[in-house]
């Protein structure tokens, strides 16, 4: 019998009070596997990973290796093994770095050694307040607080947005370790040439629907079907 993927959703559809903003959509992801999600501004990307994680209403079929998900909120979801870094970072300011990793954890006696491996420039940060640090620290620490609860499948929101080049690649490498360590990663991004570094596939939205797929090598140059959905 052949493995179920990591997660399935199957005609999700999404709403924000009466306007139904995403359509059908229909994705799977491996253990190990990096899927994208790209198209423009409004699109639905951030409301799929949005609905998958349990934070606006929808409709449809989630499963997380084989389990359901559809109708438990984002809490459970997040217990069940499925984490989520939003848009925002939303990291807890006054907490110093080792604080807010040991909230992620859900305990003070954790290893954070695995997590020092993944984002080394945290290493000598740990005990300063998480509002002092850089934009591109932050983002780092919040990617480090939800693998510190050890998710089967990490959902990231447009994580090398502003980023400068020396975060981007820190977030590259760790999303490679991660796929080494068979965890799946489903993440939004705007990024072509981040997302041809490190995703094994990409899915193309527009208007709230799947209208398509792409191989990394379509990404760089960008195929018609690409500079399409991203009004290139």
């Amino acid at each position: 019998m052949s493995q179920a993927p990591a997660l399935r959703a199957t005609a999700l559809s999404a709403f924000y009070g009466r306007a139904q903003v995403l359509f059908d959509v229909g994705l799977q992801i491996a253990a190990g596997e990096v899927l994208a999600l790209i198209g423009r501004h409004g699109a639905g990307k951030s409301t799929t990973l949005k609905a998958l994680i349990g934070l606006t209403a929808a409709r449809g079929t989630i499963q997380l290796d084989g389990r359901p998900l559809a109708g438990l909120p984002a809490y459970r979801r997040a217990r069940m093994g499925l984490g989520y870094v939003p848009e925002e970072r939303r990291v807890f300011a006054d907490l110093t770095v080792r604080e807010n990793l040991a909230l992620g954890a859900g305990r003070r006696d954790f290893d954070l050694a695995p997590l020092m491996q993944l984002f080394a420039p945290l290493r000598d940060l740990l005990d300063r307040s998480a509002g002092q640090l850089s934009g591109g620290e932050q983002q780092m620490l919040a990617v480090a607080r939800t693998l510190a609860a050890r998710p089967r499948v990490l959902l990231l929101d447009e994580p090398s947005e502003g980023m400068a080049p020396l975060v981007t690649a820190a977030l590259a490498a760790a999303i490679a370790a991660l796929r080494a360590q068979g965890t799946a990663v489903l993440m939004s991004e705007q990024n072509l040439q981040f997302v041809a570094r490190v995703a094994d596939r990409a899915l193309l939205l527009e208007h709230g629907r799947v209208v398509g797929s792409a191989a990394p090598t379509e990404l760089l140059p960008p195929s018609d079907a690409v500079r399409s959905v991203l009004g290139l």
